[in-house]
């Protein structure tokens, strides 16, 4: 394993100075750029395509590195959908999650009609085109990013979105910057500017799984605990309604901490992730929290890996890796994770999406500003501190 992880980390960062923009093409689209912590606390590796994050490692209770992050050994095949496309890693956008019917206003309405002044279409590439994923068929997670500045602990990525891609207003600027600081402290930051208003709502697709699938193939050691006691509710197809959930009662209540496995089973009755579905897929409004306290925790005792998350944003979506197998198309698992002979099972991974209300393009009610344009540009951050429990 040590050698394996040793392999993991040759030195695909060579350019350890501040690169431009213009340089960034001497950088494959999946060459993978690994940055670390001063401290060597932690390390990281990503590729321009989607501006993924393709490795993350940080230490175990035992004092050895894991690699946390699921995703793919051959970094091609984050393109080619050869063995599906879970959206492993990568920034999401123009918008993330859902928009319903794949249609929008500006000023938004609740039910705007297919077409008309100022109404705006984008591809709808989920539920047999009903509805919009993650941006589009050709979201951010599907172009190649420059890179802006490298050095040995710190990544950006920029991407020019043109006016009128995947149906949006526009030109969009966007930049993500990844920098590993001391403590395995993991910093990441969004930045947009648009030429026309336009919705803009980005976020990070991570799939974790705490234990990098040593002690257990599945989440019931994996602990956590975050302040939100409203959850907005969704059709079968997970399409916001405009109302909100109090968690009280549910299985959707993380205000105490509990395993995240132990509580999938109960949300069978409810089908929160979905008509038929079994597990997570829910947007949890944070409620306010102290100063300096993270919004999000999360933890497994069994590798002692703990990670606490502070952010700007509003709202966290929670996946529970729900439909992740198919029988016809399963995933390898990284050799890290004790791949390619297992595969990436349903259940035993988890996605935490640091974000903004859900489709609040649709949705008035909600009160959420999502539109961005010349004198209001778009930001997002959020810090992941990673400890031992």
């Amino acid at each position: 394993m040590r050698m394996s992880f040793l392999q993991a980390l040759v030195v695909l960062n060579t350019l350890t100075a501040p690169v431009g923009g213009a340089s960034s093409g001497s950088i494959r689209p999946f060459k993978r750029i690994t940055i670390t912590a001063p401290d060597g606390s932690a390390k990281a590796s990503f590729i321009r395509y989607g501006a993924t994050t393709t490795n993350f490692w940080v230490k175990d209770k035992h004092g050895e590195f894991r690699d946390i992050i699921l995703g793919f050994d051959d970094t091609t095949q984050y393109q080619t959908d050869a063995l599906g496309h879970p959206y492993f890693g990568p920034v999401v956008g123009r918008y993330a999650n859902r928009i319903k019917n794949g249609t929008f206003s500006i000023p938004i309405s609740k039910n705007p009609p297919p077409s008309g002044h100022n109404v705006f279409h984008v591809p709808e590439n989920e539920n047999n085109g009903t509805d919009t994923l993650h941006g589009g068929t050709d979201g951010f997670d599907r172009r190649v990013w420059s890179v802006g500045v490298l050095n040995s602990h710190s990544v950006s990525f920029t991407l020019v979105d043109p006016d009128g891609t995947q149906g949006f207003p526009g030109t969009v600027h966007a930049t993500v910057t990844y920098t590993l600081e001391p403590r395995s402290t993991w910093k990441i930051t969004m930045h947009a500017t648009a030429t026309k208003k336009t919705p803009i709502m980005l976020s990070g697709h991570h799939y974790w799984n705490l234990e990098a699938y040593k002690e257990s193939q599945d989440l019931l050691g994996h602990v956590s605990q975050f302040p939100a006691s409203r959850v907005i509710t969704t059709n079968g197809l997970l399409i916001p309604d405009g109302k909100l959930l109090d968690v009280s009662n549910t299985p959707l209540d993380f205000r105490k901490a509990k395993s995240i496995g132990e509580s999938i089973n109960s949300t069978a009755p409810f089908e929160f992730c979905g008509t038929g579905c079994v597990g997570f897929d829910n947007c949890w409004i944070y409620d306010k929290v102290q100063p300096r306290q993270p919004k999000m925790s999360m933890w497994s005792k069994q590798s002692g890996i703990k990670l606490d998350v502070f952010t700007d944003q509003p709202a966290l979506q929670v996946y529970t890796c729900n439909g992740i197998f198919n029988a016809e198309l399963p995933i390898p698992r990284k050799r890290a994770h004790g791949g390619p002979e297992s595969v990436y099972e349903n259940h035993s991974c988890v996605v935490i999406e640091q974000e903004s209300w859900i489709d609040a393009i649709n949705n008035p009610e909600f009160g959420v500003d999502q539109i961005h344009g010349p004198g209001r540009d778009y930001r997002w951050s959020s810090t992941y501190v990673f400890s031992r429990v």
